[in-house]
């Protein structure tokens, strides 16, 4: 099992000092980023899908062992609700491409008051190639149904694993034949840090649920003050010690879980 660790995005102002030495330009932060990281999450397509110029030119950025995973626009999620998904994920589409073999998975994020619409959610799975991966992060209760579950294991999506204060915030469920893994807020000291207990835990649970030759993909999602940079890097030593092969993190000198 190949694990990709990395952050959900990486535009981060409090990560001066952490990530990004103090005199470095804004504009070369994602080639700093790809030196020390070999996976992120683009979290800024959910607010503003950028342009294709825009994401041609990451690609040229990142070294070709780099993947970016791009999060749907809210336009499809939170506006239309997966309602009438074909335009938007058409949309979408056209601008993912320009990351070519870099574009890691697709993160469908759904509104947490969006109640179970499997009909929706299965018509829109319905417009990716089968060449997309797309995990799915459902945040209400009534989605965690056999018949959703049905509708990912069918159209090959993974349900996104999620962590909310060392907590799982949805069934474990294994629904293809890789993984996606969100950690949102630690709750160690300082805030929003992860404990190493938590740590181990996630490690574990994703050197039981997939075999050395299947892929995983894991994101902090615990920016400030570059709590996810530092989690990110103790995350990898929890996965070596776990067994597993995580790609590369930052060195720190304290990188182990605590």
């Amino acid at each position: 099992m190949v694990v990709r660790v990395g952050t959900s995005g990486w535009q981060y102002d409090s990560w001066r000092g952490v990530l990004y030495p103090a005199g470095l330009a804004q504009r070369r932060w994602l080639e700093r980023y790809a030196e020390e990281f070999a996976t992120v999450e683009n979290n800024g397509a959910f607010y503003r899908l950028p342009r294709r110029e825009t994401v041609e030119s990451w690609r040229e950025r990142l070294p070709d062992d780099v993947v970016m995973a791009m999060k749907a626009s809210r336009y499809l999620t939170h506006i239309r609700r997966l309602r009438d998904p074909e335009e938007p994920v058409r949309r979408f589409l056209d601008v993912a491409a320009g990351l070519g073999g870099q574009l890691g998975p697709v993160l469908i994020q759904l509104p947490p008051n969006l109640k179970a619409a499997p009909d929706r959610l299965d018509r829109c799975l319905s417009l990716f190639p089968r060449d997309v991966r797309v995990a799915v992060e459902p945040r209400h209760e009534s989605w965690w149904t056999d018949e959703v579950r049905a509708v990912l294991e069918h159209r090959g999506a993974a349900l996104c694993w999620a962590d909310r204060r060392g907590r799982p915030v949805a069934p474990l469920w294994r629904t293809t034949g890789w993984g996606y893994l969100r950690l949102h807020e630690g709750a160690a000291h300082p805030w929003p840090k992860y404990g190493g207990q938590a740590l181990r835990s996630w490690a574990d649970r994703l050197a039981d649920t997939w075999a050395d030759d299947e892929d995983v993909y894991v994101y902090f999602n615990n920016d400030p003050d570059g709590a996810a940079v530092r989690d990110a890097a103790r995350f990898a030593g929890a996965l070596e010690r776990a067994g597993r092969r995580p790609t590369r993190t930052p060195s720190f000198a304290s990188a182990g879980p605590s």
